[in-house]
């Protein structure tokens, strides 16, 4: 295999050791999922991909849930090997919940990831996504200048070859419309958007003018001939979309619900 450049590394198949991006810390994006799986009783059968560290399925664990620690990075020796860029390695409807969060915007085949989230969880269970915010304030600031998204700075991505199991970095941007969209072809809807922290608080004053003259663009939008089919759906997603955790949080955390029937 030939090798690429990676910064001053190279990488090869002798010597290369994979790399994976990850935290020690219990992140704000942790407590809101944490919080959104005990909000509901009988969650009690996890999926927790990508596990990273541990820290979330031990949160579960203290909890007295049931986790199922994946990932490729295999840190520890309780977790599945899982290629999160392939199929699941579970059944159908096995799990009460799976959490998947800071992992889609890593790879190469989201809506099939997210295909697969909803498959392994029985009907009425809980999907529950995190990732960069790419549509708050600060993120589409960015943009406007710099033509990338707040997370998604084009200098910092890993060329690898096609073959290469490791981490790639934020190569997917999601977005709120995306999610709303594959989750409903894969058999889910969206009941809860939550964020961590606010992202450039200082500027909330300048970012709430922004919002405020934007209220005639977002108000038309709602109201053209092809909208009109679609009323209540399209209040219910312009307020997740106009809330708070949307437009200043540093990361979206989306709870999917598995509606009844076959996902797969």
């Amino acid at each position: 295999m030939a090798a690429s450049k990676q910064g001053d590394r190279t990488y090869a198949d002798s010597g290369h050791a994979p790399w994976f991006s990850g935290t020690d810390d219990f992140t704000g994006y942790m407590r809101c999922a944490l919080e959104m799986v005990l909000a509901r009783p009988g969650l009690t059968r996890i999926l927790d991909l990508p596990a990273g560290r541990g820290q979330f399925t031990d949160a579960l664990r203290r909890a007295g849930l049931s986790s199922t620690p994946a990932d490729i990075n295999q840190h520890r020796p309780d977790y599945a090997r899982v290629n999160m860029d392939a199929a699941l390695p579970f059944g159908s409807a096995e799990f009460d919940a799976a959490v998947c969060l800071e992992g889609i915007e890593h790879i190469q085949h989201p809506q099939m990831l997210l295909g697969d989230l909803l498959r392994v969880v029985r009907p009425g269970g809980l999907v529950i996504v995190s990732t960069p915010n790419i549509q708050n304030y600060w993120s589409r600031l960015m943009f406007l200048f710099t033509g990338t998204f707040y997370q998604f700075n084009p200098c910092e991505l890993r060329d690898l070859p096609p073959e290469a199991n490791e981490d790639r970095f934020h190569i997917s941007p999601v977005t709120l419309q995306w999610l709303r969209t594959f989750a409903a072809i894969h058999g889910g809807r969206i009941v809860e958007v939550r964020g961590d922290r606010i992202k450039k608080k200082w500027l909330l004053p300048f970012f709430g003018g922004l919002h405020s003259l934007g209220w005639w663009w977002r108000h038309r939008l709602r109201r053209t001939r092809l909208a009109r089919l679609w009323v209540a759906r399209n209040r219910e997603f312009f307020g997740h979309l106009n809330a708070r955790p949307m437009l200043f949080s540093r990361t979206m955390v989306v709870g999917i619900e598995r509606t009844l029937g076959d996902s797969g």
